[in-house]
């Protein structure tokens, strides 16, 4: 297997680590509660195989207060009635854009239900919370970014 570069430096890096900043910042300011963008982060993470990125925001979900047994449903979410009104608008969003490629569109259903239960400025953070954590799940994934070393 071709060794991979570390896509995770330097001057790019650098700004995207400051846009995902600004996008924290937005959705903190629109009122978005920290563990929704958790959630939305491990979903697209989910779709698109990032490890890295799951056992991130995971392990920063369960600092902020999330449940692990959501956690761990969290793939059969339309399962379940463990998730808000707001939340089930947020993954059926976050999968939506996720997987944009299979519809060419976000779907109106999808896009009309976070229109309905969220602001414009919530919308608006939601949407560039999914496009950076799509954005970092593409450059992990390429480069086989490791796993921190942390306790099992």
């Amino acid at each position: 297997m071709t060794k991979r570069i570390a896509l995770a430096k330097g001057g790019l890096y650098q700004a995207m680590a400051r846009l995902g900043a600004e996008v924290t910042k937005a959705a903190a300011d629109a009122g978005l509660d920290s563990r929704l963008i958790e959630l939305v982060k491990i979903r697209a993470s989910q779709i698109n195989g990032c490890a890295f990125c799951l056992d991130m925001h995971a392990e920063a979900a369960i600092a902020a207060g999330e449940s692990p047994r959501r956690l761990y449903v969290l793939e059969g979410w339309r399962e379940t009635e463990l998730f808000s009104e707001q939340e089930r608008a947020a993954l059926a969003y976050t999968e939506a854009m996720t997987v944009i490629s299979e519809h060419k569109d976000v779907p109106e259903d999808v896009y009309a239900e976070a229109a309905r239960v969220f602001t414009d400025d919530q919308h608006r953070a939601l949407a560039w919370s999914i496009v950076t954590i799509n954005s970092w799940n593409r450059l992990m994934v390429t480069s086989h970014a490791p796993l921190p070393e942390r306790a099992a």
